[in-house]
Protein backbone atom coordinates (compact mmCIF):
# COMPACT_ATOMS: atom_id res chain seq x y z
CA UNK A 1 0.00 0.00 0.00
CA UNK A 2 0.63 3.78 -0.48
CA UNK A 3 -0.08 6.72 0.79
CA UNK A 4 -0.76 9.90 -1.78
CA UNK A 5 -2.20 13.42 -1.51
CA UNK A 6 -5.55 13.80 -2.42
CA UNK A 7 -4.36 17.66 -3.45
CA UNK A 8 -1.16 16.57 -5.57
CA UNK A 9 -1.00 12.94 -5.88
CA UNK A 10 2.35 13.26 -4.18
CA UNK A 11 3.48 10.91 -1.56
CA UNK A 12 2.22 11.40 1.93
CA UNK A 13 4.73 10.67 5.20
CA UNK A 14 3.97 10.73 8.30
CA UNK A 15 5.82 13.45 10.25
CA UNK A 16 7.25 13.40 13.41
CA UNK A 17 7.40 16.71 14.30
CA UNK A 18 3.84 17.25 13.45
CA UNK A 19 2.71 14.24 14.60
CA UNK A 20 0.23 14.08 11.75
CA UNK A 21 0.35 12.70 8.19
CA UNK A 22 2.08 15.29 5.43
CA UNK A 23 2.68 16.05 1.99
CA UNK A 24 6.32 17.27 1.56
CA UNK A 25 5.21 18.48 -2.30
CA UNK A 26 2.39 20.46 -1.73
CA UNK A 27 2.82 20.98 2.43
CA UNK A 28 -0.64 19.72 3.21
CA UNK A 29 -1.64 18.00 5.93
CA UNK A 30 -4.03 15.20 6.80
CA UNK A 31 -4.11 14.60 2.66
CA UNK A 32 -3.34 10.77 2.51
CA UNK A 33 -5.58 8.69 0.50
CA UNK A 34 -4.62 4.97 0.94
CA UNK A 35 -3.70 3.06 -2.73
CA UNK A 36 -3.41 -0.73 -1.40
CA UNK A 37 -1.83 -3.12 -3.72
CA UNK A 38 -0.74 -6.79 -2.98
CA UNK A 39 2.44 -7.10 -5.19
CA UNK A 40 5.77 -7.28 -2.90
CA UNK A 41 8.07 -7.36 -6.62
CA UNK A 42 7.43 -3.91 -7.79
CA UNK A 43 6.72 -0.54 -6.68
CA UNK A 44 2.76 0.28 -6.53
CA UNK A 45 3.57 4.08 -8.14
CA UNK A 46 6.53 3.56 -10.71
CA UNK A 47 5.92 -0.28 -11.17
CA UNK A 48 10.12 -0.46 -11.31
CA UNK A 49 11.12 -4.01 -9.56
CA UNK A 50 12.11 -3.85 -5.99
CA UNK A 51 14.84 -5.12 -3.68
CA UNK A 52 13.56 -5.96 -0.43
CA UNK A 53 14.71 -8.74 2.20
CA UNK A 54 12.55 -11.23 4.09
CA UNK A 55 11.48 -9.78 7.02
CA UNK A 56 10.87 -6.05 5.18
CA UNK A 57 7.57 -4.43 5.93
CA UNK A 58 8.43 -1.00 5.04
CA UNK A 59 10.71 0.74 2.31
CA UNK A 60 11.43 3.49 -0.13
CA UNK A 61 11.47 2.75 -3.71
CA UNK A 62 14.74 3.60 -5.87
CA UNK A 63 13.50 4.82 -8.70
CA UNK A 64 10.16 7.12 -7.82
CA UNK A 65 11.11 8.01 -3.86
CA UNK A 66 7.94 6.47 -2.64
CA UNK A 67 7.20 4.92 0.48
CA UNK A 68 5.72 1.73 0.29
CA UNK A 69 3.73 -0.56 3.24
CA UNK A 70 3.71 -4.40 2.42
CA UNK A 71 0.26 -5.67 3.48
CA UNK A 72 0.87 -9.02 4.04
CA UNK A 73 3.57 -7.64 6.59
CA UNK A 74 1.82 -5.53 8.58
CA UNK A 75 -1.40 -7.61 8.78
CA UNK A 76 -2.83 -11.42 10.47
CA UNK A 77 0.23 -12.78 12.39
CA UNK A 78 2.57 -10.01 12.06
CA UNK A 79 0.12 -7.46 12.26
CA UNK A 80 2.07 -5.43 15.21
CA UNK A 81 -0.38 -4.75 18.68
CA UNK A 82 1.48 -1.60 19.39
CA UNK A 83 3.68 1.49 18.06
CA UNK A 84 5.71 3.95 19.10
CA UNK A 85 5.72 6.60 16.44
CA UNK A 86 8.18 8.48 15.75
CA UNK A 87 8.85 12.20 17.43
CA UNK A 88 12.20 13.08 16.57
CA UNK A 89 12.43 14.32 12.71
CA UNK A 90 15.43 13.68 10.36
CA UNK A 91 16.83 17.13 11.74
CA UNK A 92 16.12 16.90 14.86
CA UNK A 93 17.98 13.02 14.91
CA UNK A 94 20.66 15.30 13.19
CA UNK A 95 21.11 17.94 15.55
CA UNK A 96 21.22 15.33 18.51
CA UNK A 97 24.56 13.79 16.88
CA UNK A 98 25.63 17.47 16.05
CA UNK A 99 25.49 18.22 19.60
CA UNK A 100 26.86 14.78 21.11
CA UNK A 101 29.71 14.81 18.81
CA UNK A 102 30.44 18.78 18.47
CA UNK A 103 33.37 18.22 21.34
CA UNK A 104 35.19 15.35 18.89
CA UNK A 105 37.88 17.40 17.78
CA UNK A 106 39.72 14.67 15.48
CA UNK A 107 35.89 13.70 13.72
CA UNK A 108 36.68 14.31 10.22
CA UNK A 109 35.88 16.92 8.48
CA UNK A 110 33.15 15.94 6.40
CA UNK A 111 31.78 13.79 9.67
CA UNK A 112 27.91 14.83 9.45
CA UNK A 113 28.02 16.83 6.22
CA UNK A 114 24.86 17.60 4.49
CA UNK A 115 25.51 15.22 1.88
CA UNK A 116 26.54 12.68 4.11
CA UNK A 117 23.36 13.02 5.95
CA UNK A 118 21.43 11.91 3.20
CA UNK A 119 22.25 8.64 4.16
CA UNK A 120 20.25 8.86 7.55
CA UNK A 121 16.94 6.66 7.31
CA UNK A 122 14.55 6.13 10.13
CA UNK A 123 13.66 2.84 10.65
CA UNK A 124 11.05 0.71 12.58
CA UNK A 125 12.66 -1.78 14.65
CA UNK A 126 10.61 -5.28 15.97
CA UNK A 127 10.42 -5.32 19.62
CA UNK A 128 9.09 -8.18 21.94
CA UNK A 129 8.04 -6.33 24.91
CA UNK A 130 7.41 -8.82 28.22
CA UNK A 131 5.82 -8.29 31.48
CA UNK A 132 6.57 -10.30 34.39
CA UNK A 133 6.02 -10.59 38.03
CA UNK A 134 8.81 -11.37 40.10
CA UNK A 135 9.24 -12.79 43.55
CA UNK A 136 12.66 -12.46 45.15
CA UNK A 137 12.97 -14.22 48.65
CA UNK A 138 16.34 -13.16 50.09
CA UNK A 139 18.24 -13.87 53.02
CA UNK A 140 21.64 -13.05 54.16
CA UNK A 141 23.82 -12.31 57.30
CA UNK A 142 25.05 -8.76 57.44
CA UNK A 143 27.56 -6.73 59.73
CA UNK A 144 28.11 -2.98 60.64
CA UNK A 145 31.25 -1.86 62.24
CA UNK A 146 31.71 0.73 64.66
CA UNK A 147 34.83 2.52 65.97
CA UNK A 148 36.00 4.55 68.50
CA UNK A 149 38.73 5.82 70.47
CA UNK A 150 38.90 5.85 74.15
CA UNK A 151 42.40 7.21 75.60
CA UNK A 152 45.46 5.92 73.54
CA UNK A 153 43.27 2.96 72.75
CA UNK A 154 41.05 2.85 69.49
CA UNK A 155 38.11 -0.14 69.71
CA UNK A 156 36.56 -1.71 67.01
CA UNK A 157 33.04 -3.61 67.30
CA UNK A 158 31.33 -5.70 64.74
CA UNK A 159 27.37 -6.48 64.90
CA UNK A 160 26.15 -9.27 62.70
CA UNK A 161 22.49 -9.17 61.88
CA UNK A 162 20.45 -11.79 59.96
CA UNK A 163 18.92 -9.62 57.06
CA UNK A 164 15.36 -10.76 55.26
CA UNK A 165 13.64 -9.47 52.45
CA UNK A 166 10.65 -10.05 50.40
CA UNK A 167 10.19 -7.87 47.57
CA UNK A 168 7.38 -8.30 45.23
CA UNK A 169 7.90 -6.37 41.56
CA UNK A 170 5.86 -5.96 38.35
CA UNK A 171 7.87 -5.79 35.01
CA UNK A 172 5.88 -4.25 32.41
CA UNK A 173 7.30 -3.89 28.58
CA UNK A 174 10.32 -5.66 29.40
CA UNK A 175 11.80 -4.78 25.53
CA UNK A 176 13.95 -6.95 23.31
CA UNK A 177 14.48 -6.35 19.48
CA UNK A 178 13.65 -9.01 17.05
CA UNK A 179 15.84 -7.98 14.32
CA UNK A 180 18.88 -9.88 13.04
CA UNK A 181 20.49 -6.61 11.25
CA UNK A 182 20.40 -4.80 14.81
CA UNK A 183 23.00 -5.41 17.01
CA UNK A 184 21.34 -6.45 20.57
CA UNK A 185 23.90 -4.12 22.21
CA UNK A 186 23.06 -1.03 20.53
CA UNK A 187 19.51 -1.43 20.90
CA UNK A 188 19.90 -2.00 24.61
CA UNK A 189 21.72 1.35 24.76
CA UNK A 190 18.69 2.89 22.93
CA UNK A 191 16.64 2.47 26.08
CA UNK A 192 14.83 3.63 27.75
CA UNK A 193 11.76 4.82 25.84
CA UNK A 194 8.54 6.31 27.37
CA UNK A 195 6.20 3.87 26.99
CA UNK A 196 3.72 6.44 27.25
CA UNK A 197 3.72 7.17 23.76
CA UNK A 198 2.64 3.92 22.46
CA UNK A 199 -0.18 3.33 20.53
CA UNK A 200 -2.63 1.06 18.71
CA UNK A 201 -0.54 0.03 15.18
CA UNK A 202 -1.93 1.58 11.87
CA UNK A 203 -0.41 1.86 9.06
CA UNK A 204 0.11 4.63 8.42
CA UNK A 205 2.92 5.22 10.69
CA UNK A 206 4.82 2.97 8.65
CA UNK A 207 4.83 5.87 5.64
CA UNK A 208 8.16 7.88 5.20
CA UNK A 209 10.08 5.37 6.75
CA UNK A 210 11.80 1.51 6.87
CA UNK A 211 10.05 -1.15 8.52
CA UNK A 212 10.90 -4.86 9.57
CA UNK A 213 8.49 -7.64 11.07
CA UNK A 214 9.92 -9.60 13.85
CA UNK A 215 12.75 -11.76 12.69
CA UNK A 216 12.18 -14.01 15.77
CA UNK A 217 9.35 -15.19 17.33
CA UNK A 218 8.44 -14.57 21.03
CA UNK A 219 9.77 -17.71 22.55
CA UNK A 220 13.12 -17.34 21.05
CA UNK A 221 13.95 -14.17 22.63
CA UNK A 222 12.41 -14.62 26.15
CA UNK A 223 15.45 -15.16 28.02
CA UNK A 224 17.28 -11.96 27.09
CA UNK A 225 13.91 -10.80 28.47
CA UNK A 226 13.91 -12.71 31.83
CA UNK A 227 17.62 -11.89 32.12
CA UNK A 228 16.86 -8.00 31.89
CA UNK A 229 14.17 -8.73 34.38
CA UNK A 230 16.66 -10.99 36.64
CA UNK A 231 19.20 -8.07 36.32
CA UNK A 232 16.85 -5.05 37.59
CA UNK A 233 15.60 -7.48 40.37
CA UNK A 234 19.08 -7.78 41.99
CA UNK A 235 19.24 -4.39 41.64
CA UNK A 236 16.56 -3.16 43.42
CA UNK A 237 17.27 -6.05 45.92
CA UNK A 238 20.93 -4.47 46.33
CA UNK A 239 19.36 -0.95 47.11
CA UNK A 240 17.40 -2.40 49.87
CA UNK A 241 20.70 -4.01 51.68
CA UNK A 242 22.63 -0.40 51.61
CA UNK A 243 23.95 0.72 55.33
CA UNK A 244 26.13 -2.49 56.19
CA UNK A 245 29.39 -3.07 55.56
CA UNK A 246 28.96 -6.72 54.35
CA UNK A 247 26.28 -9.26 53.27
CA UNK A 248 26.88 -12.66 52.74
CA UNK A 249 23.43 -13.96 51.37
CA UNK A 250 22.57 -17.73 52.21
CA UNK A 251 19.20 -17.70 50.20
CA UNK A 252 18.65 -16.08 46.78
CA UNK A 253 14.93 -17.23 45.55
CA UNK A 254 13.82 -14.97 42.71
CA UNK A 255 11.10 -16.16 40.56
CA UNK A 256 9.65 -15.12 37.66
CA UNK A 257 6.08 -15.49 36.47
CA UNK A 258 5.39 -14.12 32.80
CA UNK A 259 2.36 -11.88 32.20
CA UNK A 260 2.57 -12.07 28.86
CA UNK A 261 4.28 -10.20 25.95
CA UNK A 262 3.44 -7.62 23.27
CA UNK A 263 4.84 -7.44 19.40
CA UNK A 264 5.47 -3.96 18.92
CA UNK A 265 7.47 -1.52 16.47
CA UNK A 266 10.25 1.27 17.79
CA UNK A 267 11.79 4.29 16.00
CA UNK A 268 15.45 4.28 14.91
CA UNK A 269 17.42 6.44 12.84
CA UNK A 270 20.22 5.48 11.26
CA UNK A 271 23.39 7.06 10.15
CA UNK A 272 25.94 5.64 8.20
CA UNK A 273 29.45 6.67 7.31
CA UNK A 274 32.61 5.88 5.50
CA UNK A 275 35.87 6.52 6.58
CA UNK A 276 38.77 4.57 5.21
CA UNK A 277 36.88 1.80 3.71
CA UNK A 278 34.95 1.31 6.81
CA UNK A 279 31.45 1.94 7.64
CA UNK A 280 30.64 3.28 10.81
CA UNK A 281 26.85 3.03 12.14
CA UNK A 282 25.14 5.72 14.38
CA UNK A 283 21.75 5.18 16.36
CA UNK A 284 19.05 8.14 17.53
CA UNK A 285 16.23 6.95 19.12
CA UNK A 286 12.86 8.18 17.43
CA UNK A 287 11.53 8.83 20.21
CA UNK A 288 13.91 11.03 22.81
CA UNK A 289 16.79 11.74 20.68
CA UNK A 290 18.97 9.31 22.47
CA UNK A 291 22.30 9.02 20.41
CA UNK A 292 24.64 5.65 20.26
CA UNK A 293 27.98 5.73 18.57
CA UNK A 294 31.50 6.36 18.37
CA UNK A 295 33.19 8.83 15.73
CA UNK A 296 36.45 8.08 13.75
CA UNK A 297 39.16 9.72 14.16
CA UNK A 298 40.95 11.57 11.64
CA UNK A 299 44.92 11.56 11.54
CA UNK A 300 45.58 14.22 9.65
CA UNK A 301 44.04 16.29 12.41
CA UNK A 302 45.84 14.36 15.30
CA UNK A 303 48.66 14.92 13.46
CA UNK A 304 48.13 18.62 12.67
CA UNK A 305 46.72 19.04 16.09
CA UNK A 306 50.30 17.87 17.61
CA UNK A 307 52.31 19.60 15.83
CA UNK A 308 50.16 23.24 16.77
CA UNK A 309 51.14 21.96 20.63
CA UNK A 310 54.58 21.39 19.62
CA UNK A 311 55.09 24.52 18.34
CA UNK A 312 53.28 26.40 20.98
CA UNK A 313 55.42 24.34 23.71
CA UNK A 314 58.83 25.35 21.38
CA UNK A 315 57.60 28.77 21.33
CA UNK A 316 57.04 28.84 25.00
CA UNK A 317 60.63 27.37 25.63
CA UNK A 318 62.34 29.69 23.36
CA UNK A 319 60.81 32.73 25.09
CA UNK A 320 61.79 31.34 28.70
CA UNK A 321 65.72 30.79 27.42
CA UNK A 322 65.33 34.50 26.02
CA UNK A 323 64.10 35.90 29.79
CA UNK A 324 66.97 33.56 31.22
CA UNK A 325 69.76 35.38 29.03
CA UNK A 326 68.30 38.27 29.90
CA UNK A 327 68.42 37.53 34.06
Amino acid sequence: MIYKCKNCGGNAVYAPDKGRMYCPHCESEDSEEQIMEDSMERCVNCGAPLTITDYTSACRCEHCGMYLIFNERVEGGYEPHLILPFRVSRQMAAAAMEQEFQRRLFAPSDFMSAKSLEKMEGTYVPFWLYDYDADYDYAGEGTKVRTWRSGNTEYTETSYFEVQRRMNVDFDRIPVDASYAMDDGTMDLMEPYDYQGLADFVPKYLSGFYGEVYNQKAGELEERAKQKARLASEQLMQASLNGYVTMRPYRRDLNLKGRGEHYALLPVWQYFYRYKDQVYRYHVNGQTGKVVGVTPVSKTKVLLYAASVFAVVTAACQIAVQVMEIL
